[in-house]
């Protein structure tokens, strides 16, 4: 196991079609529901709903209506009051984004114009 933070990325199927973000934090997971799809891959921002913190145990949890989308660990870049950055390490890719704080609990989740360099 390793001592870097979780996280996880839900597909739920029901009762409507929307992911979760799931961050590792404090012993819980804080979490966000994305309503309108997949966290951003260019200049679209996605609604991100804050939603009440989950336990650990839903890292692996799925069931028929929900699945694992994504999964890695997760690392802070910078955070104040109104905005949280941090880079998602996945399976397949890491990429970094913002958490912009509207009117909570609304957030909006964007993919910053800095990404994290891939050494090859």
């Amino acid at each position: 196991m390793t001592d870097r933070p979780s996280f996880v990325l839900h597909d739920h199927r029901k009762p409507r079609p929307h992911f979760d973000l799931r961050l590792e934090e404090g012993g819980v997971l804080r979490s966000w529901a994305l309503p309108k799809g997949l966290p951003p891959d260019s200049a679209h921002n996605r609604l991100a709903v804050a939603v009440p913190d989950h336990d650990l145990d839903h890292l692996t949890y799925t069931d028929e209506h929900k699945f694992i989308a994504d999964i890695g660990w997760w690392e802070l870049v910078d955070r104040s009051e109104k905005r949280f950055v941090f880079t998602l390490h996945g399976r397949d890719a890491s990429r970094r984004f913002a958490l912009i704080r509207t009117d909570p609990p609304n957030w909006l989740l964007h993919l910053t114009k800095e990404q994290p360099r891939i050494d090859t």
